[in-house]
């Protein structure tokens, strides 16, 4: 057999192999179709500024990620019509919070309608979202820690915030504090991860908070990784190119207080004994740390903001081990200047952009967005809640935090960075 048979026989062979590799991967995520391309992926195309890491367009593939793109697409014409006879009829959302749920009935949604009428122009404003980060990313006097590596540089621990849906095409980065909760519900509802008694659930609210938040409920890209070792690297990125991808994002100093409001003053065991002890023992001076939650509660003792924002500055914290997701910047969670978004949402227009996301998504039909919280912590409180900062902690703060600011639109908070 001449050298040139030999190599055509490989080739062979390897295509074989791979095709099949790929057939294992969609069975194991439970697809039963290669639906790479459904008709909620990449619902527009708005136009993007490049992203250059490393001095290479990021967008850029591999020989590998080429092959794997073009057999993809193979599937599209084949699965069409399967794709539109396996849609689901229109789930509505429940009327009233659910019965006997901790969450709905202690926190408590509006339940009133929100008019979006009258509202900016969402293409455009999206556009200028997306402008502004990309900007913004290629911006080389504007750095912070991270900003310059690639996709490939990201360790996979790092991507357990991008939750996968490949039944629709659809990922989704997570950030706590910012509507995750109800993301997470609309992900569950989509991906069919979980069911009830048998039946996959169509209202996202029907879902229990305790299913939401356990990490087997959901598809991440870092279980790529566990699953499929360095070849789940090429797919990542076929995915990123092919699926639609979003995040929602809040002022950062607001997602602070609504974080410690969250995790330090209600009784939180977890939080409680791996965060507000070692704050209290290190920044409130005391020699008698009750050890339990319940204890600690009962004499008054908790963290003030004022020592949780010492906690957040001291070197001392990251050296010891990460920040929390609570409290972790949104560009290491999300990667956003390695990762081209399609959607942007704010937490502070929630209503209008959850709309137009689902809209966007072709999902609109199915359900509608969950309800927000009355109790949503309120950019109006800055002041309050940092009045008793001293400035140049404010200032700190805000270094610390500045590349969220700017990459998502937030303007300064100069009246908090001034006397």
């Amino acid at each position: 057999m001449t050298k040139s048979q030999l190599f055509r026989l490989s080739v062979a062979l390897g295509s074989v192999f791979m095709i099949l590799l790929i057939i294992v991967y969609w069975d194991n995520v439970g697809t039963a179709h290669l639906y790479l391309h459904t008709s909620l992926s990449r619902p527009f195309s708005p136009p993007m500024l490049p992203i250059v890491a490393h001095g290479e367009e990021r967008t850029t593939l591999s020989d590998i990620d080429e092959f794997l793109d073009k057999f993809l697409n193979l599937s599209l014409a084949q699965n069409g019509q399967a794709i539109t006879q396996t849609e689901q009829p229109p789930v509505q959302v429940s009327s009233r919070p659910i019965s006997g749920s901790m969450e709905e009935s202690v926190r408590g949604y509006d339940w009133s309608s929100h008019d979006i009428k009258g509202k900016p122009d969402q293409e455009k404003v999206q556009a200028e979202r997306k402008h502004t980060l990309r900007q913004f990313c290629a911006n080389s006097s504007f750095f912070f820690p991270r900003k310059e590596r690639s996709f490939d540089d990201i360790p996979n621990r790092e991507l357990d915030h991008l939750i996968v849906d490949d039944r629709h095409g659809v990922i989704y980065c997570y950030v706590p504090k910012v509507a995750c909760t109800n993301w997470k519900r609309v992900m569950i509802v989509l991906s069919e991860s979980l069911t009830d008694r048998g039946i996959p659930y169509k209202d996202p609210l029907t879902i229990p908070r305790e299913h939401v938040h356990n990490s087997s409920s959901h598809l991440t890209f870092n279980k790529f990784w566990r699953r499929y070792g360095k070849f789940s690297r090429h797919l990542m990125k076929i995915k990123l190119k092919k699926y639609t991808t979003f995040l929602f994002v809040r002022d950062p100093f607001v997602r602070l207080i609504s974080a410690f409001r969250s995790k330090f003053e209600l009784e939180n065991d977890e939080f409680y004994r791996r965060f507000a002890m070692p704050i209290l023992k290190s920044y409130s001076h005391l020699t008698n740390v009750p050890t339990s939650v319940g204890e600690a509660f009962s004499v008054g003792m908790k963290p003030s903001f004022g020592e949780f924002i010492q906690y957040l500055l001291d070197p001392l914290t990251e050296k010891e081990k990460p920040f929390n997701e609570h409290w972790k910047q949104v560009y290491r969670l999300c990667h956003p200047c390695q990762i081209e978004y399609d959607f942007i949402g704010k937490l502070e227009t929630l209503d209008e952009d959850a709309v137009q996301l689902l809209r966007l998504l072709g999902m609109d039909k199915q359900f509608q967005f969950p309800p927000s919280y009355r109790n949503r912590t309120a950019n109006s409180w800055e002041e309050d809640w940092f009045a008793r900062i001293p400035l140049a902690w404010r200032q700190q703060l805000y270094k610390l935090y500045e590349a969220d600011f700017v990459l998502f639109g937030y303007s300064k908070p100069e009246n908090l960075l001034k006397d």
